[in-house]
């Protein structure tokens, strides 16, 4: 593997990139919750329906921060196969069955009650199962429901197994427009494979064929990430492309769906902001960052509750609009709170307990983690 002789820009944290890292997560919060406002979200405008795009973000972002933080790891030897996806389980796993135990544990209390879930078919013990395995989408129908944001995790299994293959074949590669053609053509001929075989878009494929949509995306990631590391664009350029990637993510959202043109947006975004140095690095922004994963992973927790309890609450008193309306809105920093207590007294001990047990040297100055969000 040949290398540039340019000291590439290292993602660094505290950064503009962790800061859209935690906005992301809270639009797939919004684009969760949405349904349950007093008016659908998604009837007021369309915008609403594309949460999911803060999937694909995520799924980018993760095969971006993997190639920084393990590429040269995996390149030197340092880190086998089983190690690394030992290494990814164990970041994942613990706080899927946490959440798992506690939805199942409210939904066995409820059911003790005499309060039946409104959607039964969503608490399936088929489902548990799967979810607990984290096997839901690996291609067999039945692991819907619960925790369903997980599918993604459940993807990324394939992916993290994938990678320390796939990063040493990208490395032969240094020419900018070979890695974004590889990375572009990846998500273009997924699509069309769906379309035709499926018949249906690769970002519309049900859950339980999470792999094939990660894939291409997490594959992408790679590439951006292989590209940075061989110090292209320029730091100029990068800024430029930064703020024309943004704008055109905003203006394709306002003109309608154009998913393709949007997930090629989002990837000018990771391969910019990545390439750009923290010249300030926020503490606070960094904390945001560690908490999306908490975020991604409870808030179906979260809105179980509040949802459940304000749902009861409409069937028993008429509520003006702009109560019900605000009702619904604390959600969001009950989502938040929640998680935060989640990462401090759950995921954060957990991950302490696991480091030494994994007895493997961690990557230097290596990014958080972006755990992706799910639709």
């Amino acid at each position: 593997m040949s290398h540039s002789a340019s000291s590439p820009a290292s993602a660094g944290r505290g950064g503009a990139l962790d800061a859209l890292r935690f906005v992301a997560s809270l639009l797939i919060v919004l684009y969760h919750f949405g349904g349950d406002a007093p008016v659908a979200l998604e009837t007021l405008h369309p915008v609403f329906e594309r949460g999911y795009l803060a999937t694909d973000f995520f799924l980018i972002l993760s095969g971006f921060v993997l190639g920084r933080a393990y590429g040269a790891q995996v390149m030197s030897g340092r880190i086998g196969l089983l190690a690394f996806v030992r290494k990814r389980i164990a970041r994942i796993w613990p706080g899927q069955l946490v959440v798992l135990a506690t939805l199942a544990g409210i939904v066995a209390v409820a059911g003790l009650a005499g309060v039946a879930p409104n959607n039964p078919e969503h608490f399936t013990a088929m489902g548990l199962a799967m979810q607990a395995l984290l096997v839901q989408a690996w291609g067999v129908p039945g692991g819907e429901g619960w925790n369903h944001q997980s599918w993604s995790l459940s993807a990324l299994i394939v992916c993290y197994a994938a990678f320390p293959l796939a990063w040493r074949w990208i490395s032969r590669l240094n020419s900018p427009a070979a890695l974004l053609s590889l990375g572009l053509t990846a998500v273009m001929l997924g699509d069309l494979i769906c379309a035709i075989v499926l018949g249906r878009h690769i970002y519309d494929l049900d859950f339980h064929f999470g792999v094939i949509r990660a894939a291409p995306l997490f594959l992408l990631g790679i590439c951006i990430a292989r590209l940075v590391e061989t110090g292209r664009p320029s730091v100029g350029a990068a800024k430029i492309m930064a703020g024309l990637s943004l704008a055109a993510v905003v203006l394709l959202q306002i003109a309608g769906r154009f998913d393709l043109p949007s997930i090629a947006a989002i990837a000018a975004i990771v391969l910019s902001f990545g390439r750009l140095p923290v010249a300030r690095p926020s503490a606070l922004i960094e904390q945001g960052a560690k908490l999306s994963f908490a975020l991604f992973i409870t808030h179906a927790v979260t809105g179980l509750l509040w949802f459940g309890a304000l749902q009861a609450l409409r069937g028993r008193v008429a509520l003006p609009a702009w109560i019900d309306w605000s009702l619904w809105a604390m959600s969001l920093p009950a989502a938040f709170v929640a998680a935060a207590l989640f990462h401090r007294f759950v995921d954060e001990p957990i991950q302490k307990w696991l480091a030494p047990r994994l007895k493997r040297p961690a990557p230097a100055a290596a990014p958080v983690e972006p755990t992706p969000a799910s639709v």
